[in-house]
């Protein structure tokens, strides 16, 4: 674990908010932190911007200023974003079934199933039960069509478990195929892009010499909180089923090529905490960022609106979502507003909003925990409590 040493914090930071610095150094002194980077966004301004640390274990390569790590599943809220600005231009209705855009989707009983349960989590297909060839994840036809071949393994809309990996290609082959484009075409050109930050869905060799690794946490499997347990050790249950949705095959990890060119809309985005607060700054101030606006006001209503709320059946922990993000969780400890919306990675990455706040903060780290949980991993909590002490 941590030598306790901390490593020079870079970046700027209003110092209203020198509290979010002192928690950064926190993580690095207390909390096993190798790399990261932290943003805050209020009223539209970037107010914290700071990165520490190295890429590499042997710390012998800084984290420097444009470093882009994976943020597992942070990407499935720039994902769902994507959704609802299609929502906002009307090409795109949640309540609407997905065949009606998906054709193919109709098969195994799916006719009638409307894409918000998809976003919420309750569509009941967070498998494939299929066998699926070596590298099937990264092929997007080939995941794709066994999703729409997939028979639901509950009753859409009757219970919610999290769609850990098929949550990515369920939505982004409705934005595909109503917008033409691929998500991570759509990402980069109409979100990043036009906000002046990256957020790479698939990318060639070109950027690999500044994105780092991400370096697990020696934990052994017996001590590893449960869900990641169970991956582990019961790779039948449906939690393991769901998070190794293929066979990945040998050298497809996670650090690898051709992992880093795939898009995986469920788990792949790469990115930094600049990005991830500036894309949650713009719906934290009403759906704009300087000028450029992502969602209307009634987007903003909708996407941050709780749709659900209850045990997830994958998870096992309590939940309340939105379509496509999920939310604080009354008696569970979470320093953010009640109305705060977001999405967290596996291993401690985190991005969200909060629009009674004008708030939105993004945190990118290449040290990974080894659960989904945010209550198991000090670091990203430890930040969010700085930034609203800091509001007061």
């Amino acid at each position: 674990m941590s030598d306790g040493a901390v490593p020079a914090i870079e970046g700027t930071c209003d110092p209203r908010f020198e509290r979010v610095r002192e928690a950064l150094a926190r993580n690095f002194a207390e909390s096993d932190e190798l790399g990261a980077s932290v943003a805050v966004a209020l009223h539209g301004e970037l107010v914290v911007d700071l990165w520490a640390g190295h890429v590499d274990r042997e710390q012998t390569r800084p984290w420097e200023r444009d470093t882009l790590v994976l943020v597992y599943s942070a990407t499935k809220g720039v994902v769902a974003l994507a959704a609802h600005m299609l929502a906002d231009q009307g090409l795109i209705d949640f309540k609407a079934p997905v065949a009606e855009v998906w054709p193919e989707f109709a098969q195994a009983g799916k006719a009638e199933l409307p894409l918000r349960y998809v976003l919420t989590h309750e569509a009941g297909l967070p498998v494939v039960d299929e066998d699926l060839p070596v590298g099937a994840e990264l092929e997007w036809d080939i995941m794709a069509e066994a999703l729409s071949r997939q028979a639901p393994i509950w009753e859409p809309g009757e219970k919610t478990g999290y769609h850990a990996a098929t949550f990515g290609w369920l939505v982004g082959e409705v934005i595909r195929r109503v917008d033409g484009r691929s998500v991570g075409t759509f990402i980069r050109e109409e979100i990043a892009g036009r906000l002046g930050v990256e957020f790479l869905l698939g990318f060639g060799p070109e950027e690999d010499h500044r994105v780092s690794d991400l370096h697990l946490a020696q934990v052994p499997a017996k001590e590893l909180p449960s869900l990641a347990a169970a991956a582990l050790l019961e790779p039948t249950s449906l939690a393991a089923r769901a998070f190794n949705i293929a066979p990945r095959g040998p050298n497809k990890g996670r650090n690898s090529r051709a992992y880093r060119a795939s898009e995986q809309p469920g788990s792949n985005g790469h990115t930094n905490a600049r990005a991830l607060a500036t894309i949650y700054g713009a719906l934290g101030n009403g759906g704009e960022w300087r000028g450029h606006r992502l969602l209307s006001e009634e987007g903003i209503r909708r996407a941050g609106t709780e749709r659900t709320q209850g045990r997830d059946i994958i998870l096992q922990t309590p939940v309340r979502r939105t379509l496509g993000y999920m939310m604080p969780v009354a008696g569970v400890p979470d320093a953010r507003g009640e109305n705060a919306f977001g999405h967290a990675g596996m291993g401690g990455s985190m991005g969200f909003c909060d629009p009674d706040a004008g708030l939105g903060f993004g945190y990118a780290m290449n040290r990974m925990w080894t659960s989904t949980l945010t209550a198991d991993d000090p670091r990203a909590p430890r930040l969010m409590r700085a930034v609203y002490e800091s509001l007061g």
